[in-house]
């Protein structure tokens, strides 16, 4: 079946125009006006902007932390994605057992999202050592489309500089991003068993035990190996406070290259007095909310070009039952917080109607940007002849709210909870078909294909 969308705005990350759609066989056919089509599903998109579908790039759907697993599985955690209107996502690997392959959890993963998910997923390798065995390994596994790997500098696995700077040389030649969660591991764990020691373990010490320095630290040594390994391309995930923007800042203005920023809405939206509410275990994750300056200072960096990409870090936990396991030590509550559904809508309503960002600039951090850095462009992220008819109809109008009873997911809470929502999401489609529709998944388990990435 052929679909137009028509008398809608489209929006790409640096324009916006009135035009029609049409749709052909999953792909985006044409762009004009006035199309005639017979046997068309015609798609009214009056006063609605006509975006690309967002691509989560850093989501951990399915992620074992010690004895607890995600609440999800591939098929409810893309659904929820699909009804916030992500349609894409690219998938942060858990760690597998100890000396295993860079393929073993790739294989792993695949398996378990065929047949389950709904919409397009990629995967990022993750490094648990560095061996020449591994090394080789990144490269065919960009040969086969997984484009990205990365890196922890805390928990279990955490690289060495020795080790990370093997990596970057490797990804240096490949040209294959380099993700890093960069925390300084011997100083966070430092902190925790002092805190514990001294009876402090309720949640808000989970903020004081990883100050913004342990955060900025990190950033700036990852900067500088990146750099030592010829300007490796660098990928900053989860960003949250403002001593590491101003390292990026710096080292961009001394020449450095290839080098991305991702920050979450969490680091947005939220600011630590989080920290003293009787559900403060819901927003126990690494790194931490923080204080409204650094909220701020990232909100500035939306708007200068000087973040990239606002992706999700989707990592949810029970609150009745994995989360309480930290009710008398923060230390024992597994990390991680809500987001896949709640990010387009609460960054639309926060950003682009709140006049700190424009629909292009919300367009170029939600989707274009994280599609192209992360080589799936111009397949995702685009709305242009040739690329996947995956699209979002916005209404910026309308109002809404965020609320647990309307989500689509299985977690049991949304950290966003009571946010009120300027704009509201109409329809997606992916690969062309509807999959959402005025709070309803029409989607199918199991439609989603593996995403093959190229840089």
């Amino acid at each position: 079946m052929k679909t137009i969308i028509k008398n809608g705005t489209v929006v790409s990350e640096t324009e916006m125009y009135q035009a029609d759609v049409l749709i052909e066989n999953g792909k985006i056919s044409a762009i004009g006006r006035n199309f005639v089509e017979a046997d068309a599903c015609v798609l009214d998109a009056s006063g609605q902007y006509v975006m690309p579908g967002a691509v989560d790039a850093h989501t951990h759907i399915s992620l074992q932390a010690g004895a607890c697993h995600t609440t999800d599985d591939f098929f409810t955690g893309t659904r929820s994605a699909v009804c916030g209107g992500t349609t894409s996502v690219i998938e942060h690997l858990a760690f597998g057992p100890e000396n295993c392959s860079l393929r073993y959890q790739i294989e792993r993963y695949k398996k378990a999202a065929e047949g389950k998910a709904v919409i397009d997923y990629g995967l990022h390798g993750v490094f648990q050592q560095v061996d020449s065995a591994t090394l080789q390994e990144m490269e065919e596994l960009a040969a086969e489309g997984i484009a990205s790997f990365k890196i922890y500098l805390t928990y279990a696995f955490a690289l060495s500089d020795a080790d990370a700077l093997r990596v970057f040389r490797k990804a240096a030649e490949l040209g294959t991003p380099i993700a890093v969660h960069c925390e300084n591991d011997s100083i966070v764990n430092y902190n925790r068993a002092r805190l514990v020691s001294e009876g402090k373990t309720a949640p808000r010490y989970h903020a004081l035990s990883r100050p913004n320095e342990c955060e900025a630290e990190a950033v700036g040594r990852m900067l500088h190996i990146a750099h030592m390994a010829g300007d490796a391309p660098l990928y900053i995930v989860h960003l949250s406070a403002r001593e590491s923007l101003q390292a990026v800042r710096e080292a961009r203005a001394h020449g450095q290259k290839n080098v991305y920023v991702e920050t979450c809405p969490q680091y947005l939206l939220l600011t630590d007095e989080v920290y003293e509410r009787k559900d403060a275990l819901k927003f126990v994750m690494s790194p931490p909310i923080r204080k409204a300056e650094d909220t701020e200072a990232l909100w500035q960096g939306l708007a200068d070009g000087s973040i990239d990409v606002v992706a999700t870090d989707y990592c949810p936990f029970n609150f009745a039952t994995d989360k309480q396991l930290g009710k008398d030590d923060f230390t024992k509550c597994p990390n991680g917080g809500t987001g896949i559904e709640e990010r387009v809508m609460a960054m639309f309503s926060a950003g682009v109607m709140q006049g700190r960002i424009t629909p292009s600039q919300f367009v170029k951090l939600l989707s274009t940007n994280p599609a192209r850095i992360y080589g799936a462009y111009p397949q995702k992220g685009a709305i242009l002849p040739g690329t996947d008819a995956d699209i979002i109809l916005i209404e910026p109008q309308a109002q809404g709210e965020i609320s647990i009873r309307n989500m689509h997911g299985v977690v049991d809470y949304t950290i966003f909870e009571g946010m009120r929502l300027q704009g509201c999401l109409r329809i997606v489609l992916s690969r062309g078909e509807i999959v959402y529709r005025d709070g309803v998944f029409t989607g199918q388990e199991g439609t989603g294909r593996f995403l093959v990435r190229r840089v």
